[in-house]
């Protein structure tokens, strides 16, 4: 985020418990950043598990832990200082990245944890100060504190938000890390392998602790609950000019009011338009992500030179936007427009190198190829936004995305939300896709019939799409259920979910 921008906004959607989103706007009102957390995920980063070794692939030189939710997490061997791995051992470890498509948690014994200002480090003495922070006085004023309150036996990070704070503020940060350690050392001893001994600070908290500087000028949350909070976190951490607080009561979606709807929709989209009329077109594999640059419409206005120039300059401040947003990470691939003078290329390399500077994922630019290419390799800090929305299409075999289930249940969730508050109807059924709709009986109905006190019957709809549901009747009890009864004396094989029998 760019430094002493005041009209940054955080975009708080955490009304369903299923599902909770945050969206970073940036001074445009465009999304610079989304957050998902869903309420059924496992495994997450950060995450420290008393795990046992289930077998040793030395062929690999890696080993898998039993974690106890059913998954196995993967541990590298070069992780490992001074123990022999052998299988039926337990470890302490801590998820580093998420469990994604084909592949499990990455786990490691080197633990830590992140508090708003430092990072302690178990089983270590170093002291680190963030790169971020690049004022050379500012990094050893930070560096000097941390050393005289450095706990003996321990490590301490400074983090980039730590810059300009006192003593007093630092030293009461490492108390409360200090206290989680030893919660963690004590849950260790008295419980056995595999369990869950520590889980990071929910979703909202957490984006507050990593993201709120002041950049941030706005928060806008739609729940009252997460608003005190909010306020509390900010109060008991914000020492600068704090942002605006402010609880959404409007019957529109919030991430409708504010667009974010539509820019999530628009993260399925191949092709992204830039404001001149060129266009990139991003393709994600499993092993790269390749992106073409286009002029499209542009045509410029002096020579083909400069077209290719100022197109190749717009397309790079929007890829190091979309590679943020969609969190794509790992090696990427992007075919620029060639253009003829080094000069410009040199020029370029450096534009991106100064992109990715405040980029919380450490990215680095390796230059153009001998082919005209350049390559960068992201850091993969959390799954991409493709592997959280979407699902390899179970119809062609994974050629294709769709949807995942939660995601299409989510957006069910909403549309009913809408449907509910324009109408006073005690009962709706709810047409779906036979795999949304035996998903949502499964996992949320209840939940939703709770909460938005109405009954909800969801009918399998066999020629209904994937992503696509209606409202086919909706009234009274009585009539709802006697629109099924009539519906199952005509048709042979209508399939009604409910959360009690009819």
């Amino acid at each position: 985020m760019n430094s002493g921008n005041k009209e940054m906004k955080l975009i708080v959607n955490v009304i369903d418990p299923e599902e909770m989103r945050i969206a970073i706007l940036d001074e445009r009102g465009r999304l610079d950043n989304l957050y998902i957390e869903r309420m059924l995920e496992r495994q997450r980063a950060g995450e420290i598990y008393k795990a046992r070794v289930d077998s040793v692939l030395p062929g690999m030189n890696a080993a898998f832990l039993s974690l106890g939710d059913g998954r196995n997490g993967f541990l590298y061997l070069n992780d490992v200082r001074g123990i022999s791995v052998k299988p039926g051992m337990d470890m302490v470890v801590q998820v580093l990245k998420t469990a994604r498509k084909g592949k499990g948690a990455r786990v490691s014994p080197r633990i830590s944890l992140a508090g708003r200002y430092l990072v302690l480090v178990p089983a270590s003495g170093d002291v680190g100060v963030s790169k971020r922070i690049e004022d050379d006085e500012e990094r050893s004023r930070l560096r000097h504190i941390a050393r005289n309150i450095r706990p003996e036996g321990y490590g301490l990070i400074v983090r980039t938000v730590a810059e300009g704070c006192d003593e007093e503020s630092l030293s009461r940060d490492v108390v409360e890390l200090m206290e989680n350690w030893k919660e963690v050392e004590r849950k260790a001893r008295k419980n056995s392998a595999p369990c869950l001994l520590h889980r990071d600070i929910g979703l909202v908290e957490r984006i507050l602790r990593d993201e709120l500087t002041g950049d941030i000028g706005e928060i806008v949350v739609d729940s009252s609950d997460e608003y005190e909070n909010i306020v509390a976190f900010i109060q008991r951490f914000s020492e600068e000019e704090r942002p605006e607080v402010s609880l959404y009561r409007g019957n529109l979606p919030l991430f409708d009011v504010y667009g974010v709807e539509r820019a999530i929709d628009e993260m399925h989209d191949r092709k992204v338009w830039l404001p001149s009329g060129a266009y990139l077109v991003i393709d994600q594999t499993e092993a790269l992500t390749v992106i073409d640059v286009n002029t499209g419409k542009f045509i410029g206005s002096r020579d083909l030179q400069d077209t290719v120039y100022h197109t190749n300059f717009e397309a790079a401040e929007e890829i190091a936007r979309q590679l943020r947003l969609r969190a794509i990470g790992g090696i990427v691939v992007i075919d620029f427009i060639d253009m003829e003078s080094q000069h410009d290329k040199d020029k370029l390399v450096n534009q991106l190198q100064e992109l990715f500077r405040g980029d919380r994922c450490k990215a680095r630019v390796y230059g153009v190829t001998e082919l005209g290419l350049v390559e960068i390799t992201r850091k993969r800090a959390r799954l991409d936004m493709r592997s959280i929305i979407s699902r390899g299409c179970p119809f062609c075999g994974g050629l294709g995305w769709v949807d995942r289930e939660e995601t299409v249940a989510m957006k069910v969730k909403r549309f009913l939300r809408k449907a509910v508050l324009g109408s006073h109807s005690e009962a709706f059924l709810v047409e779906l896709h036979p795999v949304i709709a035996r998903y949502v009986a499964e996992t949320y109905l209840p939940l939703w019939e709770d909460e938005f006190e109405r009954r909800f019957y969801l009918l399998e709809g066999p020629e209904s799409a994937w992503d696509k549901y209606r409202i086919d009747f909706q009234g009274t009890l009585t009539r709802v259920l006697h629109r099924i009864e009539v519906m199952e004396k005509r048709e042979e094989h209508v399939i009604v979910h409910s959360t009690t029998s009819a």
